[in-house]
């Protein structure tokens, strides 16, 4: 049962960085943030696997020296989109035109709907918004990783201009929202066998 695998996994600190993720594995992990649900499915963000040492030895600077972004397998950026706009909400239809074999007319009503709904809110608001989508897909990725008995550390410490800087996301209508690392935990990490703290079940749910 997954739950089983919820139990296993936990917020890795110290990787061990000789374990490598498969090229195989990583596939199947991004397959899942690809198919991770989003509001709308605009998925207003990209994912970028940071692989260059010295831009890894950077971000590392960026997020106060933690030694996961250097040390675990794969350091994956989740990035927003800065720049959504009613021109993106069209692509989109297009895109759902052609995957499903359908006149983009037949998609008029939805594409207003989206629309409406976008172009409502503010810039800064928009950047909210996309930022939750992201966290959706974090969410879904937690969960594949923990199936596959891969560790991982998602994580918010980190400056995000620098970041943002260190990887030109501004100039390319992005901006850094969290980090996921991904690897296989180091034997001696000393947080691997600490018991979770965790609300009852009656604390943290209610029926009404």
């Amino acid at each position: 049962m997954l739950s089983g695998h919820m139990k296993w996994r936990y917020a890795t600190k110290k990787f061990d960085p000789a374990a490598k993720v498969s090229e195989a594995e990583l596939q199947e992990l991004l397959l899942n943030i690809q198919l991770a649900p989003t509001s709308y499915g605009l998925q207003p963000f990209k994912v970028i696997d940071v692989r260059t040492p010295a831009l890894r030895a950077q971000i590392r600077e960026a997020a106060i020296g933690q030694p996961q972004t250097t040390e675990g397998s794969h350091l994956l950026v989740f990035a927003v989109r800065t720049d959504l706009d009613s021109a993106a909400v069209a692509q989109f239809i297009d895109l759902a035109a052609k995957t499903r074999g359908v006149s983009r007319e037949t998609l008029a009503q939805r594409e207003t709907h989206i629309q409406g709904a976008v172009n409502k809110l503010i810039p800064s608001e928009r950047i909210i918004w996309a930022q939750k989508q992201a966290y959706l897909a974090l969410g879904v990725l937690v969960s594949a990783a923990a199936q596959m008995q891969i560790d991982i550390c998602p994580m918010e410490g980190f400056d995000r201009s620098q970041v943002d800087k260190i990887l030109g996301l501004t100039e390319q209508g992005l901006a850094s929202t969290v980090f996921a690392v991904i690897g296989h935990r180091a034997s001696d990490d000393p947080t691997a066998g600490l018991a979770k703290v965790r609300k009852s079940t009656n604390q943290l749910f209610m029926t009404v």
